[in-house]
Order: structure tokens, then sequence, then C-alpha cells
């Protein structure tokens, strides 16, 4: 473990974290086998176009994020043990963020979220040399599931906890802002081979959230601590390929994954419902009178994400992740992103990095096909079709522990391609351009 200098005390400009050593009080912590990450991001984005095309809005939102990851062999003598506690303060102005003005499935922001102080995650975790490692507690799949590396260096939600799953698993999934209680496995048969499996929670939200009437899952958890047992199992495994991850790897580093997961919650058909004589009829009208409901949800996907080019500090990655699931049940049937990292291109910048992605998701068939249908019966329109987010990040280096990142997003049909509050009469919703500027400080 890295500890800070008395150089790096004096000079501010090369402290990994802003308040340094705390007096020599965080290395002590550190020997102790406590490591206490404190970090601010904030943001100010700009939206134009959207279900309000002739006004521009602006927003900031805010998350400090305090983490608490402790060795349990240095602290306690608990040979292969670790843990970790994670807590957010979220916060931003008039509760209207920015996805509140675009409409779209995909958020502009991956730190959005019902502004409060919640519980993220909190668990324990055994490793049996390094083979294997079992984790229990309170969980988020977004940590190690779906991911792609070189996407981290885009802002958009999408790009994390991809709309193929934030848009169709109950309540959004076990992804920030809601983790759930859960187990994982993490097998390492190889050195470049790895398994996970997982089981969640099916549902964040907890009990009652949608018969209650709140029917919004982060004000139903508001502070991470109804650790919900209902809604189901569901189960992720994943099998990942990496190479040349090593940190003093010199060549070309690349990482493979293929994933599938099985929800055992039950779903609304997006296209059919019940009428009073249990009979198929086309939902959202009249003759519709409960839910037809489908048991089990399922998704398969695929990550890759390689380094195509390196020297000295400067290097290019390229990624592309893609999933599809039952189109009956989701309103997402099938997702692919991709794009592109350069980092250090720019001479005496080694640590800034440009990065540009692409993001579609498909409207499944049976939900364009109740569009179609609605339109026959009622003449209401348009039908959705799919939605396209494109982004350009740039994140500068400033100091080891402050960073400033421009971002402009265009985003191609949000939600689809829908009327404007719902009334075809008043248009459909504009294509939106998110533009604005992030910071993160590491203290």
């Amino acid at each position: 473990m890295t500890m800070t200098s008395s150089v790096a005390e004096e000079d501010w400009s090369k402290r990994t974290r802003l308040t340094g050593d705390w007096d020599g009080a965080r290395t002590a912590l550190e020997e102790k086998g406590v490591d206490i990450i404190i970090q601010y991001i904030g943001e100010v984005l700009g939206v134009s176009g959207g279900p309000t095309p002739n006004k521009t809005h602006a927003t900031y939102e805010g998350r400090l994020d305090v983490t608490v990851n402790t060795d349990l062999d240095r602290l306690l003598g608990w040979k292969g043990g670790k843990a970790q506690i994670r807590v957010f303060q979220i916060h931003d102005v008039n509760s209207r963020n920015a996805v509140y003005y675009t409409g779209s499935i995909a958020d502009p922001s991956n730190i959005d979220a019902l502004p409060t102080t919640r519980l993220f995650t909190a668990w324990v975790q055994q490793e049996i040399g390094t083979f294997a490692s079992l984790r229990a507690g309170q969980l988020a799949a977004d940590d190690e599931f779906l991911v792609a590396p070189t996407a981290g260096g885009l802002i958009n939600g999408t790009f994390g906890w991809a709309a193929i799953a934030a848009a169709n698993l109950r309540s959004g999934g076990p992804a920030y802002p809601l983790a759930t209680p859960g187990l994982r496995l993490q097998l390492n048969p190889t050195e470049t081979i790895t398994v996970l499996g997982a089981v969640f929670s099916g549902d964040t939200a907890g009990a009652n959230c949608y018969t209650t009437g709140a029917g919004d899952s982060q004000r139903c958890n508001r502070f991470g601590t109804t650790f919900s047992l209902v809604g189901g199992p569901l189960w992720i495994g994943e099998v990942q390929y990496n190479i040349n991850q090593g940190p003093d790897s010199k060549e070309l580093a690349g990482s493979y994954k293929l994933g599938i997961w099985y929800h055992a919650g039950q779903y609304v058909d997006l296209h059919y419902g019940i009428d009073s004589a249990t009979r198929t009829v086309v939902s959202q009208t009249q003759a519709y009178d409960t839910d037809m409901l489908h048991n089990g949800n399922w998704g398969i996907y695929g990550v890759a994400d390689q380094m195509v080019w390196r020297q000295g500090d400067a290097s290019a990655n390229l990624f592309v992740r893609a999933g599809m699931v039952p189109s009956d049940r989701n309103l997402v049937s099938w997702y692919i992103d991709g794009g592109f990292g350069l980092k250090g291109f720019v001479p005496g910048r080694a640590a800034d990095t440009l990065t540009v992605g692409i993001a579609y998701s498909k409207i499944s068939k049976d939900a364009i096909a109740l569009d179609t249908d609605v339109y026959a019966l009622d003449g209401i329109y348009p039908r959705r079709i799919a939605e396209t987010v494109v982004e350009v990040s740039y994140i500068a280096q400033i100091t080891p522990y402050w960073s400033v990142q421009p971002d402009f997003q265009y985003i191609v049909n949000p939600n689809g391609n829908v009327a404007i509050d719902g009334d075809p009469t008043n248009g459909l919703v504009d294509d939106v351009y998110v533009f604005g500027v992030r910071t993160t400080i590491t203290f």
C-alpha cells in the first residue's frame, strides 16, 4: 500500500489526496489495514432540446463518496479477510437533474440519484489464497459485472450499468444508487481466466413499494437500509479472459467477458393484458382488466475492451458491449455500445484521457406492437423505435487528486421516440444536446 511521503505533504501539486496524510493519522490507519477514501464529484450540465425544445436548462448535482476498505488480516488477524463500507451524500438543485429535462432512457449522469444520505455497499470477503474469494453483504452488481473499463471515462449512466439492465430489471437492478443483499463467488482457475457468480435480492426497493403508491424505488429505499429480500433471486454469472493486466506490463492489455443473468421474479407483458373474462386483449384499452404476467426474465451479454496501441505513457483502447433479452417483458430488447479511449496523447499531459462512446438501445418489438395497436384503436401516435447516445468526454488531470472533465452528449429519440407530455398534438420530443463540466476531488 503506497504511503504519503513528507515531501508530498508539503507539495500540494504532488499529493494523491488533497488533505494529505492527516498529520500521520492516515498512514497509521493504513498500517493497521484501514484505508479511508473520500471523494467529491460535482457537475454542471446544460440541456437543450428534449420535452422543452425551446428552452435550455442548467442543473447542478453532486455526490460525496466515503469508502472505508479494511484489511481484516492486519486489523484483526483474520487471514484472507477484507471488508468495505461505502456511503453517499447525494444532492442537487431543485430536485431536477439532467434526466428530468432529457426524458431519456439513458441518464446523462452516472451520479444522478434522489438527494439523500445513503448506505451503498457493506460487505465482508474471504479470500482463499489466490484461487477464490467469497463476498457477502450489501452488494452492487455494477461494481464487477458488465463493466468495460475504457467506458469509465464517460459520464452517461448507460456506459456504466447499461440500459439493457437498468431499463429492464426490477427497480433498475442492484446497481447505483441501490445495492442489495447478495452473495458473490470469484474463481481464478488460471492467471488469465476469472469466473464470477452472484445471487442478489431481486428487488432493491423492498416489499410493497409499488402497491403502497410510493412507486419510486429510491424513495422506498431512501437511505439504503431496507436490505430487501423480496422480488425473487437475481442470478448473474460472468466468465472473463484478461491478458496483460499487471501494472508493470508493457504489452497490450485486454479484457473479454461473457455473461448471463436470470431473475426469478414476475414481469408484466408489454403488449397484452387480461380482460374480466380472462381473455387476452391489447393492454391500455377499455377491455384491459389485469396485467398478463411472465414468470422470470433473463439476458445474455458480452464485453470486449482491448488496448490497441501503446507508446510510453500514451495508449489507445477500444471497447464494445452488447446484450439481448426477451422482447415480451423488456422495454429494451437488445443493446450495443462501443467507443475508444486515448490516454496521454497530448504532449505533457500523460494522465489526461479522451473518451468517445456511442450507445444504441432498441425498443422491443412488443412495445412497438402496443404503440401500433393503440394508434389503430385510438389514433395516438407515435411508435417508439430506439434511443441513441453519443458522448465525447475529456478528463484533464490537474493534480493527482483533482480532475476537470468537459463533456458533450447528443441523445437521438429520447425514450425511443415519444410525444411531448404523451400528447401527439404537442409534437414529438426533440433530440437532446447535453453539455457541461464535472470536477472530481479526492480528499
